[in-house]
């Protein structure tokens, strides 16, 4: 039964790291994937203080925040050295796809289609799961590989795992 509960954990965790991609609302699909900086890494890690004083704002708003808190969320990017809110939220959605796929052992990356790919097919033949339990975990990990888009710059794992401590650290 044990093992059971940790398979659950294990697909919550992925799914949930499937669908945390962006700040504003932005599809897994539209993620804008680019070449992460360690300033950009680290300016992110820095603007999470001033995200989490307004998070339930940013919560509340949905996909589409008022005026006021547009100005207020590009406020807080640029004070954190970003152009704007969308290049906070493109490198906040680079950084996660990492996230996803780093292995909290291990720290090793596997991709997280992959991942999630794997975890489907281990899902599927694991006879001790309730059938109901099965098919709502399958559907689960179906959608979420549908909206995954795989790394497309791999340089990005060795910057996001230098700061691995601390964005997790940052995101508590």
């Amino acid at each position: 039964m044990t093992v059971y509960f940790d398979r659950i954990a294990k697909v919550f965790g992925l799914v949930v790291a499937a669908l945390w991609l962006g700040l504003a609302g932005v599809s897994a699909q539209d993620v804008k994937q680019i070449k992460l900086t360690d300033a950009q890494v680290t300016n992110f890690i820095k603007a999470q203080a001033d995200l989490a004083s307004i998070a339930s704002k940013i919560q509340a708003a949905g996909e589409k925040p008022d005026p006021a808190l547009q100005t207020e969320l590009e406020g807080i990017a640029k004070k954190h050295g970003f152009t704007d809110f969308a290049e906070l939220d493109d490198v906040a959605a680079n950084i996660s796809i990492v996230m996803a796929g780093l292995d909290t052992q291990s720290g090793n990356f596997t991709d997280p289609v992959e991942a999630l790919q794997k975890e489907l097919e281990d899902v599927k033949k694991d006879e001790s799961i309730p059938e109901a339990d099965k098919k709502q975990l399958v559907d689960e990990l179906t959608e979420a590989i549908k909206t995954t888009p795989p790394l497309q710059n791999k340089e990005n794992i060795d910057v996001v795992k230098t700061h691995r401590a601390e964005i997790e650290k940052a995101l508590q």
